[in-house]
C-alpha cells in the first residue's frame, strides 16, 4: 500500500508560527528554548527570521516532553539530551507519533 504524501511531507523548512501551531506552543517558548538550548540551531533567513528543519521540531518536541511531561528544569533537560543521545532519537519518534495519535483521538470527540 502507498503512503500518502502530504504537503507537509515535502516541505524542508517551517516558519516560528507552523511549529508553535504543530506543537501546541507558543512561539515566544520556542524562541527562549532556541537560546536555552545550544544543539537547537534553526537556521535563519536574511530577514533573521527563524526556519526549522524537521529534526528541529523532533527536538523541540523533545525538549518540551522533557520539561512539560516529565518535569525536568532547563538544566536537567540540557543534561538528558546531551548524555542519551541514541536514546533521544528513538524517544523523539515515539513521542511525535503519540502526539499524532493524540490528534487524532482529539478529532473524533
Amino acid at each position: 500500500m502507498a503512503k500518502d504524501i502530504s504537503d507537509d511531507d515535502l516541505k524542508l523548512y517551517y516558519s516560528i508560527g507552523e511549529v508553535a501551531k504543530k506543537l501546541g506552543i507558543s512561539a515566544t517558548k520556542i524562541r527562549y528554548w532556541d537560546k536555552e538550548f545550544s544543539h537547537l540551531k534553526p537556521s535563519k533567513n536574511s530577514r533573521g527570521d527563524r526556519r526549522f528543519t524537521k529534526d528541529n521540531v523532533k527536538q523541540l518536541q523533545q525538549i518540551d516532553f522533557l520539561l512539560n511531561q516529565r518535569g525536568f528544569t532547563l538544566e536537567g533537560a540540557r543534561k538528558e539530551i546531551a548524555s542519551g543521545k541514541r536514546k533521544s532519537t528513538d524517544k523523539s519518534e515515539i513521542i511525535d507519533r503519540l502526539v499524532t495519535v493524540k490528534r487524532k483521538l482529539e478529532g473524533l470527540l
